[in-house]
């Protein structure tokens, strides 16, 4: 399976070796510079390895804040997915990987963040001991240098009274460390699977200290607290030499090591690294902003059993593709908060329409409000994702769950139109819809369209096109008595549909093989909206009944992300 995994995943494979390779090679690097480099012999008599490890994560600090705003331009992504249209498939469905390659850089962020921090409260608690030392060490002369000249010093503590949280809460470094600390914990504490799904505008909120992250990173280097030995001092006093001396001068020094060594500071470099992608993300919020601005007509507003709102909009100049979404703000609820939805309309329509159901108060309060009034609607998008790619596979598995089903509501409106005009660009051959639903409320808007698209395969002679299966997954005794009693009537009772819903869920290594043995020499692209878990166990059978052999059966996994 891990050579499966491999062939479908190598791009994205090879992103994540190239990022830890670099990020490997810059703390390795700095590391080895920082304990060896003779400019910081001195440095490192008071610091001992903990300056090591604080420059070498901070380093990898850097490189990670320059990737972090990247996987979130959308707009950026949405090019690169158009530029790269003549790629190949597998190349174009890992930019749907931006938001794992998010929360993979956050991570490495958190974790060196935690490096960095305790390697400087080590180097804190140095600096204090050799200021606050009575012998003749070296960390202690050194530490009483900036008592001979302004730009002789090297420990930033020139008072026996100042303690660690003094230093951490007085000095920009400290502070700036501390705001930025607190950020990041925050940022990713609240954008748990959990906060994400049940109080988005939690998340959303507390999202936005990136902000203080960012102002505070570039500001953090540069009061230059950690110093070394200036390159004019090395030449005059090299430490090799000098080192020994320093300690036990007189005032009547004749050798050429009387001279006090020199000390200057690391330069601020932060600001280097992430200022491109700040000036990208800048662009990428005023494009937003601009596309925001332009004015949205709602044509149509369905209620739907279930509180299931179908919004039908039209926007000058929108062009969408099967499967896109937007985000959308609605200025009386919040002019600040958007929200994903998925398009559920066909790109052959005139409108371009969302279905929005209750989860968390956002989503509440838009469908209550458009029960009173129509307000106004702000609309970004749309913005490509995988489902744009289910026409080139001759094969298709579409699974959704529950609300998920949406992108699929607009590939099989859009293959319903492709038939009606004979579009020969549609290599699809045969397509399998599973939709995995826990109340039958929710299957009722979604009925029309798969009963109005039955009737017309059927007219066309294409029947068997479409084959689909809704699983019930949380089903009562009253409808288990309805569809006892109606077991042999030619429509289901639940649906109303010709194909019966199954009670339960669906058997996925049955599903795969019928597919597999219908299908013996096709390429079989598997479509998921739905839970991580589902996602888990639809990535293991593609894994399990794909064919090593190149001319048979192989399926790939696409799974939706927001």
């Amino acid at each position: 399976t891990m050579g499966n995994w491999l062939v479908n995943h190598w791009f994205s494979a090879a992103v994540i070796a190239a990022w830890l390779g670099i990020n490997i090679f810059l703390f390795t690097y700095y590391f080895l510079f920082f304990d060896r480099d003779e400019r910081y012999f001195y440095t490192r008599a008071i610091l001992g390895s903990a300056l090591a490890w604080a420059r070498a994560s901070a380093k990898c600090l850097n490189f990670n804040s320059m990737l972090i705003l990247l996987p979130v331009c959308r707009n950026l992504l949405s090019f690169l997915r158009g530029t790269c249209s003549c790629c190949r498939r597998t190349l174009r469905k890992q930019l749907d990987h931006n938001l794992t390659f998010h929360k993979l850089v956050a991570y490495a962020l958190a974790l060196l963040t935690a490096v960095h921090t305790i390697a400087h409260l080590f180097n804190l608690e140095r600096y204090n001991q050799s200021q606050q030392a009575t012998d003749s060490s070296l960390p202690a002369v050194l530490s009483k240098m900036h008592l001979q000249g302004s730009n002789k010093w090297l420990n930033p503590i020139h008072s026996n009274e100042t303690t660690v949280e003094y230093v951490a809460f007085t000095t920009i470094p400290g502070l700036t460390g501390v705001i930025i600390t607190l950020a990041l914990i925050l940022m990713v504490t609240s954008s748990t699977e959990f906060i994400r799904r049940n109080y988005f505008e939690v998340f959303w909120y507390t999202h936005h200290l990136f902000l203080v992250y960012f102002a505070g990173l570039v500001i953090h280097g540069i009061a230059g607290l950690v110093r070394g030995q200036t390159e004019q001092s090395m030449a005059e006093v090299h430490p090799h030499r000098c080192a020994e001396y320093l300690p036990q001068r007189d005032q009547n020094c004749t050798h050429d090591c009387c001279k006090d060594p020199e000390f200057g500071s690391i330069p601020a470099e932060s600001w280097k690294w992430v200022l491109a992608p700040i000036i990208l993300y800048v662009f990428e919020r005023i494009l937003r902003v601009w596309r925001a601005q332009q004015k949205v007509v709602v044509t149509k507003v369905v209620m739907h059993p279930a509180r299931v709102l179908e919004l039908q909009m039209q926007k000058k100049g929108f062009r969408m593709e099967v499967g896109q979404y937007i985000f959308v703000n609605c200025p009386a609820i919040s002019s600040l908060e958007w929200h994903p939805f998925t398009l559920t309309s066909a790109p052959e329509e005139d409108f371009f329409s969302i279905h929005v159901r209750v989860a968390g108060d956002w989503t509440e309060r838009l469908i209550d409000t458009f029960q009173l009034e129509t307000p106004r609607i702000e609309v970004d998008g749309p913005f490509g994702t995988a489902s744009e790619d289910v026409f080139q596979y001759e094969v298709a598995m579409l699974v959704g769950a529950g609300i998920g089903v949406t992108p699929f509501a607009s590939i099989l409106k859009s293959i319903w139109y492709k038939f009606q005009q004979s579009d020969q660009n549609l290599k699809t051959k045969k397509i399998y819809f599973y939709w995995l639903c826990r109340d039958t409320g929710a299957f009722a808007w979604f009925n029309d369209l798969l009963a109005s698209l039955e009737q017309k395969m059927a007219e066309s002679g294409k029947a068997d096109f479409l084959t689909y299966r809704l699983f019930l997954t949380g089903w009562d005794t009253s409808i288990a008595n309805n569809v006892a009693l109606h077991f042999d009537t030619a429509t289901d009772t639940v649906t109303g549909l010709r194909q019966k819903t199954i009670f339960g869920r669906p058997m996925w290594n049955m599903e795969f093989a019928a597919v597999a043995a219908a299908h013996p020499r096709s390429v079989v692209g598997v479509f998921l909206c739905g839970p991580g878990a589902l996602a888990k166990s639809l990535q293991k059978s593609c894994h399990q009944h794909s064919s090593l052999d190149p001319r048979k059966v192989k399926f790939y996994f696409n799974k939706e992300n927001f």
